[in-house]
């Protein structure tokens, strides 16, 4: 009999199920209350969300002492925190969004005037629309509206912060026209994507795993008041480690609908949550208000992206541009950097060892590191993409 009770309890230890998700232990997990004193750079808490105010953080990682700590701060706020924080006025100028949005403005009208684009994950197709993989038609569009975009530092900050360096930045520009309905409440990429009998079939500690391979953003490229319909949330559930099976039933979902926060955001400002974290897009109930979201999905260096990005392509035409800002003194040392590391593949692995390899340390050469060089040596365009078209190459099979 102990011998069928030990067996029983390690099932229910590694596998997890939609059956056994018990709304109880869910409500004693996310009825929790954000302690503000806990969180010493933070400047407010609404509705159990943490707000930061991204000019004060700017100074606070001025010394690498003061980084180190609002790293780890970040970090706790979405790992067992409340899971979502509110960077306030993160882009200080909106020149650069306003540029931004022209350019998504007009990816959306050619996808209109060839049929293409749109769809969505979690909501009904129609009076949405969708940009996928922005990031690289972003960066083809204009390279030097990217590069002050990416160069931002908050979400270089909250990046590094969740998943280290070396991460990889996509993205999708939403626009939730009014009338455009409400998302469902979900978790996201990767296992969010998943019916309940695939997910049934990973073992607890992938659970675990999962949310730790992505982080989710979101740049409000417009005011967003509430009846525009900004992101619906519920701080702390992304702690049930069932959540990604939870979310498929009634009573979880009518919990959401009946406990989400909401909180407005303005232009500039930019939004960071734990992907595990129970959400989903509000209804955009205005008159008026075309609400526009980039939404960032960054991916820890050790886990695959959602889409297919042309790296290779897009850092050829960012360079130049990249060299011209530094030239002028357009941009920092330190955007340049974070334009890089949204734009370059940082991670040296998988490579063609064989043509490719490590000299001189553990890893080859990364394309970002080969970038970072090159403006320092201030090569020619036409070196930068033949280097990197050669790179390339060594990395196949």
């Amino acid at each position: 009999m102990k011998t069928d009770n030990r067996a029983k309890q390690r099932l229910e230890r590694v596998w997890l199920s939609e059956a056994a998700c018990d709304i109880e232990e869910f409500r004693a997990e996310v009825e929790r209350r954000t302690n503000l004193a806990d969180y010493p750079h933070a400047a407010d808490c609404q509705k159990n969300v943490l707000i930061y105010d991204s000019a004060r953080l700017r100074a606070d990682c001025a010394t690498d002492e003061g980084r180190r700590a609002m790293l780890a701060e970040i970090c706790e706020v979405l790992a067992d925190g409340p899971g979502v924080a509110v960077f306030k006025r993160a882009f200080a100028e909106t020149r650069v969004i306003d540029e931004a949005s022209r350019i998504f403005d007009e990816i959306i009208e050619e996808q209109h005037r060839t049929n293409s684009g749109g769809g969505d994950h979690f909501a009904k197709p129609g009076a949405n629309d969708r940009i996928w993989n922005s990031l690289e038609k972003h960066c083809l569009s204009s390279p030097e509206n990217f590069a002050a975009y990416y160069g931002n530092a908050i979400i270089a900050l909250v990046s590094e912060a969740w998943l280290g360096p070396n991460y990889q930045m996509t993205a999708q520009v939403n626009r939730v026209n009014p009338g455009g309905a409400a998302q469902s409440a979900h978790r996201d990429y990767h296992l969010g994507f998943q019916a309940s009998a695939v997910i049934e079939r990973y073992p607890a500690h992938v659970h675990r795993l999962s949310p730790v391979l992505t982080l989710q953003g979101a740049v409000a490229h417009c005011d967003m008041p509430i009846e525009s319909g900004p992101t619906l949330f519920l701080p702390y559930s992304q702690t049930y480690l069932p959540g990604y099976l939870a979310l498929k039933r009634p009573e979880f979902r009518a919990y959401f609908d009946e406990n989400h926060v909401q909180l407005p955001l303005e232009k500039g400002d930019v939004v960071f949550f734990n992907p595990a974290l129970f959400h989903a897009a509000g209804s955009n109930r205005s008159a008026n208000i075309m609400r526009v979201a980039n939404l960032l999905q960054v991916s820890s260096a050790f886990g695959r992206a959602m889409e297919s990005v042309d790296r290779e392509k897009m850092s050829a035409a960012l360079y130049p541009a990249l060299k011209a800002l530094a030239a002028t003194g357009k941009l920092s040392s330190g955007e340049i950097a974070n334009a890089i590391a949204s734009c370059a593949e940082g991670y040296p692995f998988p490579t063609n060892l064989d043509r490719d390899p490590p000299i001189g340390g553990l890893a080859p050469r990364t394309p970002a590191q080969l970038m970072h060089e090159a403006l320092l040596a201030g090569w020619s365009a036409e070196a930068f993409a033949q280097a990197l078209a050669e790179q390339s190459a060594k990395k196949r099979t």
